[in-house]
C-alpha cells in the first residue's frame, strides 16, 4: 500500500510492524488456535502473553491514542488518526494480533474514554493498568429487549443513592467479558428518564466483581465463540458502585459516546481493510496454484475480474478511511461524523465482498478451518451491526449531505 505523506516516524513504525508480523504472528497462527483449544478456552493465551513484551520492547505498544485525546502525551504514542491508520491495517490482518500491541477493541475505545473524560482517580485505577496490558475491559451498551441502534431506547437504570449509584439492567454483546482479566465495564444507562432526550443517559464504570453483576451466557457469532474474550449477555441487579465512578457527570452519556464511538468505528474500518487486503493476497496465491480446465485459475477471465474488482474496491475504501481519519485530526470527531459514518458502511461491505470472492476461489477450503477466510467473513458481517447498523450510518451521511446543500430533509 502507499503511505502518502506521513511522517518518517510512521514509516519506520510501519516497517517494524510488518517485520514483527512476519516474524512472530503469521508463522504462529496455527499455534494460537491450538493453544485456545487446549484446556480452558477462556484462559489467557500464552502465545499472546509471550509476544506482548517483545512488542513493547520493539516500541510497538499503545499506538492508537491520538493527541486530541492525550494532549500532554502522557499515555499513548502521540500518533494522529491518519498516522495510525496504516499501522492498524497491518495489525488487522490477523484478528488476534492487535492484542499483542495493546491495540485491541474494546480496550482502545475504553482507554480513549478514560484519557478524555476520566478523573485522575479513575485513570489511576483503570487506565494505567489497561495501558500496561495488565487487565482487560468491556463496554456495555446494547440491550436485548430494545432496538439499541437508537441509543435513546436504552432502558438500564443508573440511580443515585447517597454516595453510590445503583445499576439495574440487562446487556448483551458485551465484548471482552469472557476474559478472566476483564475487570471493568463502561456501562450506559439512564440517570434521568424525564430529562431532554439526549440528556437522559450517563456512563459509569462498573467493576465486574461487584455483587449483582452476572454473566448469563456467552454468545456465538456464526458459530464462533471468539474465545478467549467473547461476547457476553450480562445482568446487573442492584449493583452498587461508588458515585465517583460516574464518567464526566450525569446526562453526559451521548457526549461520551460521540467521543468514543468515532475512533472505535474507524479502528474497525482500518482493521477490515487489512483483512480485505489479506483475503486478496490469499485469492491471488490460490489462483496461481490451482488448475482447472487446463490452466491456472488466474488464467480464467472471471477470476481475473474478481481480483481486479477487489483491488479497486480496497483502494477506494482505504482512501475514504484516510479522509475520515484526516477529518478527525483536523476538525474533530463530531465534525467528521459524516465521513466516519460513510466508511463504517463502506469498509465492512467491501471486506465482505473481497472475502467472499476469496472463498469462492478457494472452494470448499475457503469455508473450512484450513484458512482464516471463514472467520474473517463472520467478523466482517458482524461489523455491519457493531457500533451501529448500516442504515443508521447511511442516514447520517444523507443528513450531512442535505445539510451541506442547504436542504431541509425533515419533511412536513
Amino acid at each position: 500500500m502507499t503511505l502518502f505523506d506521513v511522517s518518517p516516524r510512521t514509516r519506520d513504525l510501519h516497517s517494524r510492524l510488518i517485520r514483527f508480523m512476519e516474524e512472530h504472528i503469521y508463522p504462529r497462527e496455527a499455534e494460537f488456535h491450538r493453544q485456545v483449544n487446549e484446556g480452558n478456552r477462556w484462559a489467557p493465551v500464552q502465545l499472546i502473553e509471550d509476544l506482548k513484551p517483545r512488542a513493547r520492547a520493539a516500541g510497538l505498544w499503545n499506538l492508537f491514542l491520538p493527541p486530541a485525546s492525550d494532549p500532554q502525551g502522557r499515555f499513548g504514542a502521540g500518533l494522529t488518526n491518519l498516522e495510525y491508520a496504516p499501522l492498524c491495517e497491518v495489525m488487522g490482518r490477523v484478528w488476534w494480533a492487535p492484542e499483542v500491541f495493546n491495540c485491541s477493541a474494546p480496550d482502545t475505545g475504553n482507554m480513549e474514554v478514560l484519557a478524555r473524560y476520566g478523573t485522575p482517580e479513575q485513570q489511576e485505577r483503570w487506565l494505567i493498568p489497561l495501558l500496561n496490558g495488565e487487565i482487560r475491559s468491556a463496554f456495555s451498551m446494547t440491550e436485548p429487549e430494545v432496538a439499541s441502534s437508537d441509543a435513546t431506547n436504552i432502558e438500564s437504570s443508573i440511580v443515585r443513592d447517597g454516595d453510590e449509584y445503583v445499576v439495574n439492567g440487562r446487556k448483551w454483546w458485551t465484548s471482552g467479558a469472557g476474559d478472566p482479566r476483564c475487570k471493568v465495564s463502561i456501562l450506559m444507562g439512564k440517570t434521568d428518564p424525564q430529562a431532554e432526550r439526549h440528556r437522559q443517559q450517563s456512563m459509569i464504570l462498573v467493576p465486574l466483581d461487584t455483587p449483582g453483576v452476572k454473566t448469563e451466557r456467552m454468545l456465538t457469532v456464526f458459530g464462533y465463540d471468539d474465545a478467549p474474550h467473547g461476547h457476553a449477555e450480562m445482568t446487573f441487579e442492584n449493583v452498587r458502585v461508588p458515585a465517583g465512578n460516574i464518567l464526566l457527570g450525569e446526562g453526559r452519556g451521548f457526549e461520551i459516546a460521540q467521543g468514543r464511538l468515532g475512533p472505535g468505528r474507524i479502528h474497525h474500518c482500518m482493521r477490515l481493510i487489512g483483512q480485505a487486503e489479506r483475503a486478496l493476497e490469499l485469492m491471488v496465491e490460490r489462483s496461481s496454484q490451482r488448475v482447472a480446465f487446463g490452466k491456472p485459475l488466474a488464467g480464467h477471465q472471471h477470476v481475473r475480474e474478481l481480483i481486479a474488482q477487489s483491488r479497486m474496491e480496497i483502494d477506494q475504501a482505504r482512501l475514504l478511511t484516510m479522509q475520515a481519519a484526516h477529518m478527525m485530526d483536523t476538525v474533530g470527531n463530531k465534525a467528521a461524523r459524516g465521513q466516519i459514518a460513510a466508511i463504517k458502511v463502506v469498509a465492512p461491505n467491501v471486506a465482505l465482498r473481497v472475502i467472499d470472492r476469496a472463498i469462492q476461489v478457494f472452494g470448499g477450503a475457503g469455508v473450512s478451518q484450513d484458512t482464516p477466510l471463514a472467520m474473517m467473513y463472520a467478523q466482517a458481517r458482524t461489523l455491519r451491526l457493531a457500533d451501529g447498523p448500516d442504515i443508521v450510518h447511511v442516514e447520517t451521511v444523507a443528513k450531512e449531505e442535505l445539510r451541506r446543500q442547504g436542504v431541509d430533509g425533515r419533511g412536513q
